[in-house]
């Protein structure tokens, strides 16, 4: 097992969460694709109470599609939103994108949501923890 598969597992089995991971299908996932890739829904699931879950959308990397490879709880605990994206202009000052974009905003709400889905699943403890998993 890598360092990386174990910070992952280590986290699960500390917090009682299950993760799982749903093939979707084969297709463009990001505006700017140019080839399709393998999409999943990835779950993490509390073992102590088994209605509380948090679910998102993935997209693999090309060359895990390429091999098909399926994510593991890593990829999904390293791409979650762990800080708020604050205000639209807080966001594009942040990462660079245009706060006259169509684009940015789309983006920007989409982070915006992921990040109320981490809010009412994570504690603030497993949010800091979660920044440590890298």
């Amino acid at each position: 097992m890598s360092e990386y598969t174990e910070q992952a597992e280590t986290f699960l089995k500390r917090h009682h969460l299950t993760f799982s991971a749903a093939y979707v299908g084969f297709d463009e996932y990001f505006p700017d694709d140019k080839e399709p890739r393998s999409i999943y829904t990835l779950t993490l699931t509390s073992t102590t109470d088994r209605r509380r879950s948090y679910s998102t959308r993935f997209g693999a990397s090309i060359n895990m599609t390429n091999e098909g490879t399926e994510p593991e709880a890593y990829d999904l605990l390293t791409c979650i939103t762990k800080s708020d994206p604050g205000t639209f202009g807080d966001f594009c000052d942040e990462y660079g994108y245009s706060n006259d974009s169509i684009s940015a905003s789309k983006t920007y709400r989409a982070v915006r949501r992921d990040w109320m889905k981490v809010r009412r699943f994570f504690t603030d403890q497993q949010i800091t923890e979660l920044h440590l998993i890298n």
